[in-house]
């Protein structure tokens, strides 16, 4: 967790423990719920939401709609790809890639609802597990306040004692680690 930065109030760095080609639907939701912790805090500790955590947000919800339109994993929409990749009209090095929609309007409808209904679940997820565990959230930031930054070893001293989340239904796996 770094604190300071060049557009940023702080971030969280997930770095893969190896190298992975492919993810399941629950370590899918764990990353969100990580991306959302941020701004579950905020609204635990503060009561209110801000802007800072737009870029986590945005993230969360590039995974959500990936998760709903492209791997098929909304039970409702069924195991569907909706959102094909394609490549940018020019190609060529480094060229941004777009999705193409090729669905009607009803079911786009259906993604958005989807998607929101999936970002909702997991936030839940984020901040029942902040909730249950506000302890060791608020040893975290007072360290932060203290030295700045936490490296992994740090983390793990602090939350090595985690309880889960009191309502996790979603067969996450992000309260085992």
């Amino acid at each position: 967790i770094i604190p300071r930065g060049i557009g940023a109030l702080g971030y969280t760095i997930q770095r893969p423990t190896e190298d992975r080609f492919l993810m399941t639907e629950s370590e899918l939701r764990d990353k969100i719920a990580v991306l959302m912790g941020g701004r579950a805090a905020e609204k635990l500790v503060f009561d209110h939401l801000s802007t800072g955590a737009a870029d986590d947000l945005a993230r969360a919800t590039d995974i959500a709609r990936s998760m709903v339109a492209r791997y098929g994993m909304d039970a409702n929409l069924g195991g569907v790809s909706y959102e094909t990749e394609r490549s940018s009209f020019l190609g060529g090095g480094g060229a941004p890639t777009y999705f193409e929609r090729s669905y009607s309007e009803a079911t786009a409808e259906a993604v958005d609802a989807a998607v929101r209904e999936l970002l909702q679940e997991v936030s839940t997820q984020a901040l029942d597990i902040l909730t249950n565990n506000r302890d060791i959230l608020d040893k975290a930031a007072s360290r932060l306040l203290e030295v700045e930054t936490l490296d992994e070893a740090a983390i793990y001293e602090l939350t090595r004692d985690l309880r889960p989340a009191v309502s996790d239904t979603a067969g996450s796996t992000i309260d085992q680690q």
